[in-house]
Protein backbone atom coordinates (compact mmCIF):
# COMPACT_ATOMS: atom_id res chain seq x y z
CA UNK A 1 0.00 0.00 0.00
CA UNK A 2 1.11 3.42 -0.50
CA UNK A 3 2.48 4.39 2.90
CA UNK A 4 1.82 8.19 1.76
CA UNK A 5 -1.71 8.17 1.35
CA UNK A 6 -1.90 5.68 3.77
CA UNK A 7 -0.69 8.26 6.40
CA UNK A 8 -2.75 11.13 4.91
CA UNK A 9 -5.66 8.81 5.29
CA UNK A 10 -5.06 7.77 8.69
CA UNK A 11 -4.54 11.61 10.00
CA UNK A 12 -8.23 12.59 8.26
CA UNK A 13 -9.59 9.12 9.86
CA UNK A 14 -7.99 11.02 13.58
CA UNK A 15 -9.49 13.61 12.98
CA UNK A 16 -12.58 12.91 12.24
CA UNK A 17 -12.98 10.44 15.51
CA UNK A 18 -11.85 13.61 17.35
CA UNK A 19 -14.23 15.92 15.30
CA UNK A 20 -17.01 13.59 15.73
CA UNK A 21 -16.04 13.55 19.57
CA UNK A 22 -15.79 16.96 20.17
CA UNK A 23 -19.25 16.97 18.33
CA UNK A 24 -20.97 14.89 20.92
CA UNK A 25 -19.71 16.12 24.13
CA UNK A 26 -18.13 19.92 23.95
CA UNK A 27 -20.79 21.14 21.86
CA UNK A 28 -23.99 19.19 22.75
CA UNK A 29 -26.43 21.64 23.94
CA UNK A 30 -24.24 25.02 22.62
CA UNK A 31 -25.26 24.32 18.93
CA UNK A 32 -29.05 24.65 17.78
CA UNK A 33 -30.45 21.34 15.53
CA UNK A 34 -29.88 22.75 11.92
CA UNK A 35 -26.03 23.39 13.13
CA UNK A 36 -25.61 20.18 14.93
CA UNK A 37 -26.63 18.54 12.36
CA UNK A 38 -24.23 20.16 9.54
CA UNK A 39 -21.37 19.71 11.73
CA UNK A 40 -22.12 15.91 11.85
CA UNK A 41 -22.20 15.81 8.23
CA UNK A 42 -19.27 17.50 8.23
CA UNK A 43 -17.38 14.95 10.35
CA UNK A 44 -19.76 11.90 7.87
CA UNK A 45 -17.55 12.97 5.06
CA UNK A 46 -14.22 13.58 6.35
CA UNK A 47 -14.77 9.75 7.78
CA UNK A 48 -16.19 8.54 4.61
CA UNK A 49 -13.50 10.29 2.35
CA UNK A 50 -10.85 9.07 4.69
CA UNK A 51 -11.97 5.31 3.81
CA UNK A 52 -11.98 6.61 -0.05
CA UNK A 53 -7.79 7.54 1.05
CA UNK A 54 -7.30 3.80 1.44
CA UNK A 55 -8.74 2.63 -1.46
CA UNK A 56 -6.36 5.46 -2.94
CA UNK A 57 -3.64 4.06 -1.21
CA UNK A 58 -4.64 0.54 -2.66
CA UNK A 59 -5.16 1.31 -5.95
CA UNK A 60 -2.09 3.57 -5.70
CA UNK A 61 0.39 0.48 -4.76
CA UNK A 62 -2.03 -2.04 -7.56
CA UNK A 63 -2.23 0.48 -10.35
CA UNK A 64 -0.43 3.69 -9.85
CA UNK A 65 -1.28 6.00 -12.30
CA UNK A 66 -1.62 10.11 -12.52
CA UNK A 67 -5.47 9.25 -12.32
CA UNK A 68 -5.57 8.02 -8.66
CA UNK A 69 -2.79 10.51 -7.53
CA UNK A 70 -5.38 13.17 -8.87
CA UNK A 71 -7.99 11.31 -7.08
CA UNK A 72 -6.63 11.31 -3.92
CA UNK A 73 -5.81 15.26 -4.37
CA UNK A 74 -9.12 15.75 -5.41
CA UNK A 75 -10.41 14.48 -2.12
CA UNK A 76 -8.07 15.63 0.30
CA UNK A 77 -9.10 19.08 -1.36
CA UNK A 78 -12.55 18.41 -0.99
CA UNK A 79 -12.08 17.52 2.74
CA UNK A 80 -10.54 20.59 3.38
CA UNK A 81 -13.60 22.64 1.44
CA UNK A 82 -16.13 20.83 2.10
CA UNK A 83 -15.94 19.56 5.97
CA UNK A 84 -13.63 22.58 7.17
CA UNK A 85 -15.85 25.13 5.65
CA UNK A 86 -18.99 23.17 7.04
CA UNK A 87 -16.93 23.59 10.13
CA UNK A 88 -16.18 27.04 10.38
CA UNK A 89 -19.62 27.84 9.64
CA UNK A 90 -21.38 25.83 12.60
CA UNK A 91 -17.88 26.51 14.93
CA UNK A 92 -17.16 30.12 14.15
CA UNK A 93 -20.43 31.28 12.03
CA UNK A 94 -18.06 32.18 8.93
CA UNK A 95 -21.29 32.80 6.56
CA UNK A 96 -18.72 33.53 4.05
CA UNK A 97 -18.04 29.99 3.99
CA UNK A 98 -21.53 28.55 2.78
CA UNK A 99 -20.84 28.80 -1.35
CA UNK A 100 -17.23 26.84 -0.21
CA UNK A 101 -19.26 24.13 0.56
CA UNK A 102 -20.44 22.96 -2.46
CA UNK A 103 -17.24 23.39 -4.52
CA UNK A 104 -15.77 21.27 -1.87
CA UNK A 105 -18.19 18.29 -2.43
CA UNK A 106 -17.61 18.79 -6.83
CA UNK A 107 -13.96 18.02 -5.50
CA UNK A 108 -15.32 15.04 -3.89
CA UNK A 109 -17.25 13.77 -6.95
CA UNK A 110 -14.18 14.35 -9.00
CA UNK A 111 -11.99 12.59 -6.94
CA UNK A 112 -14.52 9.31 -6.96
CA UNK A 113 -14.38 9.21 -10.53
CA UNK A 114 -10.59 9.70 -11.31
CA UNK A 115 -10.32 6.76 -8.61
CA UNK A 116 -13.10 4.55 -10.93
CA UNK A 117 -10.82 5.79 -14.02
CA UNK A 118 -7.10 4.94 -12.13
CA UNK A 119 -8.79 1.39 -10.77
CA UNK A 120 -10.10 0.56 -13.95
CA UNK A 121 -6.90 0.49 -16.04
CA UNK A 122 -5.76 -2.67 -17.26
CA UNK A 123 -2.13 -1.42 -17.35
CA UNK A 124 -0.58 -4.11 -14.15
CA UNK A 125 2.63 -2.43 -11.59
CA UNK A 126 5.21 -1.25 -12.53
CA UNK A 127 8.05 -1.66 -10.68
CA UNK A 128 9.64 1.78 -11.25
CA UNK A 129 6.54 3.95 -10.60
CA UNK A 130 8.71 7.37 -9.99
CA UNK A 131 7.28 9.24 -12.63
CA UNK A 132 4.18 8.84 -11.83
CA UNK A 133 4.42 9.98 -8.40
CA UNK A 134 1.52 7.76 -6.69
Amino acid sequence: MNTKWLAIAALNGFLAVAAGAFGAHALKGTLDADAMNAFDVGVRYQMYHALALLAVASVCHARPSRAVRAAGICMLIGIVLFTGSLYGLTLLNWRWLGPVTPIGGVFFLIGWLLLAVGAARNTPRTDDISSIGC
